[in-house]
């Protein structure tokens, strides 16, 4: 089966940085501390009012960053993505009107699963990776081992209770693509505006599973 060019934009960036950002002031810095350290690929979360305007002006600022929308929950969202012009968009579930949405307007899109029948649902609709949300908890490393008998032509982007401790256990499974963690980014880091740290989070994470 060919990879598809989203399986292969996770798959050369291994890990995503999953970021929540409370302020626009806060977009930039963040950003540049995170490619500095060698994560280039960033979901900005519409979990806050900040989410939308920062994915924005990151695209805009910050040439190296590979910039997509997570915590996508509606059409308007997927829009966004779509008038963003942004190569990915990642939610935590997998309704059939996010799915039916997402291919009408043509946008990259990665629908969150937990059960086998979501995971048949979004491969009826075409959708060949999905993120498996949230993955410590509906399972982990175990469940996706599972879901690779049945299905061992989906390509997972798992994201949920993700570390620098487990990341590796999750790389190692051959139908994991790149996993997806907020530790990189604590959010009183970004109050503080202590991107040093940030930096120094990333390229620990990334040594670790070059390593």
């Amino acid at each position: 089966m060919t990879a598809s060019p989203l399986a292969e934009l996770l798959a050369s960036a291994k890990l995503v940085a999953v970021l929540t950002i409370e302020s626009v002031d806060h977009a930039i810095p963040l950003a540049r501390a995170l490619v500095a350290g060698g994560v280039k690929t960033l979901e900005i979360t519409l979990r806050t009012a900040a989410g939308a305007p920062s994915a924005r002006i990151i695209r805009e600022q910050v040439p190296d960053a590979v910039v997509g929308l997570g915590t996508v929950t509606a059409r308007r969202d997927l829009e966004l993505a779509r008038d963003l012009e942004l190569p990915f968009a990642f939610s935590p579930g997998a309704t059939v009107e996010l799915l039916d949405a997402a291919n009408e307007l043509g946008v990259p899109f990665v629908p969150g699963i937990a059960t086998a029948s979501e995971l048949i649902s979004a491969m009826s609709r075409g959708y060949g990776v999905v993120k498996l949300f949230p993955a410590e908890q509906v399972g982990g490393v175990g469940a996706l081992k599972a879901f690779g008998g049945p299905f061992p032509a989906m390509r997972f982007n798992p994201t949920g209770g993700v570390t620098e401790a487990n990341m590796r256990d999750y790389l190692a499974l051959p139908n994991v693509v790149a996993v997806g963690g907020s530790w990189i980014a604590p959010a009183a880091e970004q109050r503080a505006g202590n991107w040093a740290a940030i930096e120094e989070r990333a390229r620990c994470a990334i040594a670790a599973f070059a390593g």
